[in-house]
């Protein structure tokens, strides 16, 4: 019998893997440096350090960096857009905004597809799915023959009305496929039948950009696992939080941009439940960059549109996680007005920072830790050494002697702006969407996440930190814990007092017995099928909107409508029941449910942490302070212990700082109390 769990997720540096065993209800992580020429050699690399063998797999989960390195460095096949005539440079005009207003000299970074590889089709739709001007088949033939001719084998087929009327777009890619049978073609009906043209034609391209390049990597690597005996399919991770097979990555291979980004705000909800907190702020800190996540009463944010690149939005639900450049290789520098700035440069794996001694010469986060004594002077169990005197050097040069502060200052300092600026993050993906930080608990994951997670907590007052058992591979965690799940749409407008509910009814039927359909191509029984309805809904005249879940039966609208005045007021501190309300669009979130990891606790025991494996000085608060360094592996499930203690394990170190005390709970997650200041 297939007993094993296993999740891999690709990182930028490491693979990390995490492999459960369903008979012994015990769980083992591995990680192996990633490949990014790649990826799948890291995959089956950590498959063959963790000792796995695939036949004893009964499910095989992936977050996987592909979509996401290919939209970042534009490594794309040869491809092309056809459109309606005249909106050939809608993908260049965008919306007319910036990432910067302010800075006239940060451009937007171009289309992913070139004015000399989009082409226009005469044909017309109006907005109502009317014909106003038939297709041109004989131009289209004539496009279809050019394109051939160019080689071009991926096509994004984007007509200005098709989410209305999908007709033309259809015939379109018939026509393509007759006349390039081996083409990959994108039609941006199929992906997303909303209007708004900008979004929907980005997101049609960036589907149609990365189909070759992300289904050829997931079915080589399916093939590859099945070649090794693994029996099931292969769930892919996506950025809404659930999974696809290969199957559905076929057609919608945009998904996969920000795979495994979600897989930590995944593992941060399973850990926040498991300790009671409906409410809990992820901090996961890597080498590069941290992600900020949310779960607000046990569920994640969600937002409806989010990019890889600014400018070039994806329309598709995706976990909102607020990204910054602060990590465990965040450069420390003086700006030209003479203010230490920590990030969003890095040292990276190369040079790395100072400390390591592989030529990197500028001060970093890591730097700073070892010099505070936070760090030891070795790594991941040895296998990587530090050098103390190499960090103080960068530090000294750099930091210290140019803003006249001792070297502690100077260290402690870079610490102090790096965690600002993560608390500034945080307060972004909380406050600003109507939540006090107050009322949450701090996941700190990552590599680096458990060094700074105090401080930032403190930064914040959040009262409670929590350090899962792996820090250093809980993303990976999370590829075990998600379903199958998809998103559909349509397009709805009209306001809500003049909604017939018998049409609505009949629109979100046809979707269900779409996502049912599309559920059991997947291999899910109709029994593990659950369908949740929402609702797009705006005041009359705004032009962003808020999705509301909707139940069913003759008061559901009305339901619905109240929950989006409570909504609007929680996160604009505004409402107004006097102003209509107008439906935008019909959702549903399709889950298949697949069975998790029964995941058994640990023995409570009293006592403390046990003895320390060495004492060592550490810098806290402007001083020196005698600290006890315990190897977590030591520690058992209830034990409790003040702070100042420094915890190492294979992935990650955890800091525990004066004012604070610490127990381990019953899942063997470490959970910090910062004690009030009078």
């Amino acid at each position: 019998m297939a007993q094993l769990r296993v999740a891999v997720d690709v990182g930028g540096t490491f693979t990390d893997v995490c492999i459960f065993d369903d008979e012994s209800k015990s769980m083992r992580v591995t990680k192996v440096p990633s490949t990014p020429h790649d990826p799948m050699i890291a995959v089956m690399n950590g498959v063959e350090r963790g000792d796995i063998n695939l036949a004893d797999v009964s499910l095989f989960s992936h977050g996987t960096t592909v979509a996401t390195n290919a939209l970042i460095t534009r490594n794309f096949p040869k491809a092309a857009l056809v459109t309606t005539t005249g909106f050939r440079d809608v993908i260049e005009i965008r919306d007319g905004t910036k990432d910067d207003l302010w800075d006239a000299y940060n451009d937007v970074s171009g289309p992913y597809i070139q004015r000399r590889d989009r082409f226009e089709v005469s044909e017309r739709i109006d907005y109502r799915g009317r014909v106003v001007k038939a297709l041109d088949e004989d131009e289209a033939r004539r496009l279809a023959a050019l394109l051939r001719k160019r080689g071009t084998k991926t096509i994004a087929v984007c007509f200005l009305n098709s989410f209305a009327n999908s007709a033309h777009e259809l015939r379109m890619r018939e026509i393509l496929e007759e006349e390039l049978p081996d083409a990959s073609i994108t039609t941006s009906a199929e992906i997303l039948p909303e209007m708004f043209e900008y979004g929907r034609f980005n997101t049609a391209v960036a589907n149609a950009v990365l189909a070759p390049l992300v289904t050829g990597y997931v079915n080589r690597l399916s093939d590859k696992l099945h070649e090794g005996g693994y029996a099931g399919d292969l769930l892919l991770l996506h950025s809404g939080g659930g999974s696809m097979t290969p199957r559905t990555v076929d057609q919608f291979p945009v998904r996969l941009a920000a795979s495994g980004i979600a897989a930590g705000a995944i593992s941060a909800q399973h850990v926040a439940s498991q300790c009671g907190y409906a409410n809990a702020v992820s901090l996961d800190m890597g080498g590069t960059s941290t992600d900020i996540s949310l779960v607000a009463d046990g569920e994640l944010r969600i937002t409806q549109e989010w990019s890889v690149e600014y400018g070039h939005p994806i329309i598709f639900p995706s976990i909102e996680v607020k990204t910054i450049g602060a990590g465990g290789g965040s450069l420390a520098h003086i700006d030209i007005a003479g203010s230490l700035r920590n990030g969003p440069q890095s040292a990276g794996a190369a040079p790395g920072p100072a400390c390591y001694d592989t030529g990197g010469d500028q001060p970093t986060n890591t730097d700073a830790n070892l010099v505070l004594g936070r760090l030891g002077t070795s790594l991941a169990d040895g296998a990587k050494s530090l050098d103390k005197d190499l960090a103080a050097a960068a530090i000294q040069r750099v930091i210290a002697e140019p803003l006249g502060l001792t070297l502690e200052k100077a260290a402690e300092s870079i610490i102090q702006v790096a965690n600002a600026n993560m608390a500034d993050a945080v307060r972004i993906i909380s406050i600003r969407r109507g939540h006090d930080p107050r009322d949450f608990a701090l996941l700190a994951f990552g590599g680096a996440g458990a060094l700074h997670g105090v401080d930032v907590a403190r930064e914040l007052n959040i009262p409670t930190v929590v350090v899962p058992p792996n820090p250093g591979v809980t993303s990976a965690m999370g590829c075990l814990l998600v379903d199958i799940q998809h998103d559909f749409s349509r397009q709805y407008t009209g306001l809500a007092s003049e909604a017939d509910i018998e049409e609505l009814e009949a629109n979100y039927r046809r979707v269900e017995s779409e996502a049912a359909a599309r559920l059991r191509h997947e291999g899910v029984s109709d029994d593990r099928v659950v369908l949740q309805r929402l609702v797009s809904m705006r005041y009359v005249g705004q032009w962003r909107s808020l999705v509301i879940p909707m139940g069913h039966g003759k008061d559901a609208l009305n339901k619905a409508i109240e929950a989006f005045h409570e909504q609007h007021e929680r996160e604009f501190a505004f409402r107004n029941d006097e102003t209509p309300v107008e439906l935008y669009q019909l959702q549903l979130h399709a889950v298949g449910k697949t069975t998790k990891p029964n995941f058994q606790p640990a023995a409570i025991t009293d006592g403390g942490p046990g003895e320390p494996v060495e004492r060592r000085s550490v810098y806290f608060d402007g001083q020196w302070h005698e600290t006890p360094i315990y190897n977590r592996s030591d520690i058992p499930a209830g034990a409790k212990f003040t702070g100042p203690a420094i915890i190492n394990q294979l992935d990650s170190t955890t800091v525990v700082p004066p004012e604070t005390d610490a127990e381990v709970d019953e899942w063997l997650n470490i959970r910090i109390h910062i004690r009030r200041s009078n």
